[in-house]
């Protein structure tokens, strides 16, 4: 015997997924101040920024950067499996369950993009 439909289910799973897409950005905003940060103090002239603590700072910032693209990408997948699990009566008939995992994975391509742009950086 099949329980009622409820929607909450799927209401609910893309919520968490908006939730790992709010972390995923975070955590590239975060990788992104930390290697700039490095790139500003050098710029400044501020004593005792040596070439390696500017090079931590960028491989710091490209880590958190790298590992916020990760999350997108790995959240997309999750979500995916959790939407075969859900019986199509669970899900509102028209309802487009494609369009948020979409978002997540543009998010984490930009990411991965930003980590290009900025390593093309600093070999130019």
């Amino acid at each position: 015997m099949h329980s009622q439909s409820d929607p909450r289910v799927l209401f609910a799973a893309e919520r968490t997924l908006f939730s790992w897409t709010r972390t995923g950005i975070s955590l590239m905003a975060f990788g992104f101040v930390v290697e700039r940060f490095g790139l500003y103090m050098q710029l400044l002239g501020v004593q005792g920024v040596l070439g390696v603590q500017r090079h931590l700072s960028f491989i710091g910032g490209l880590g958190f950067i790298i590992l916020g693209a990760g999350v997108e990408i790995y959240s997309v997948l999750q979500h995916r499996h959790f939407l075969t699990t859900l019986e199509d009566m669970d899900i509102p008939s028209g309802y487009n369950t494609k369009a948020a995992m979409i978002i997540n994975a543009v998010v984490g391509c930009m990411g991965l993009l930003l980590c290009g742009y900025l390593v093309l950086g600093l070999v130019v």
